[in-house]
């Protein structure tokens, strides 16, 4: 499921837990997401900064799969801040 937002109102999302996984290549990103989204109440949100720019597809389709909510990315300073909601 999907429901990306704007970038302006990705500005005022607070996540539950912020994973930066800077300097990594995926699949390293994705896998420290799936590790890390089991830490998150289910509702919250967690951010992703990812320099790597294939991460926005890959976080996309797997929260799709796995049924999480991909609420879009926001760029940043050199990478990406990709924010996906837990659902169960």
């Amino acid at each position: 499921m999907s429901t990306v937002l704007t970038e302006d109102k990705l500005a005022s999302v607070v996540a539950e837990k912020v994973v930066d996984t800077r300097g990594s290549r995926c699949p390293l990103p994705l896998l420290d997401v799936r590790r890390e989204i089991v830490h998150v109440d289910v509702g919250n949100v967690l951010e992703l900064w990812s320099s790597d720019s294939q991460c926005r597809t890959d976080v996309r389709a797997w929260a799709e799969k796995v049924g999480h909510e991909f609420l879009g990315f926001v760029p940043a300073a050199g990478y990406d801040r990709i924010f996906v909601r837990r659902v169960e």
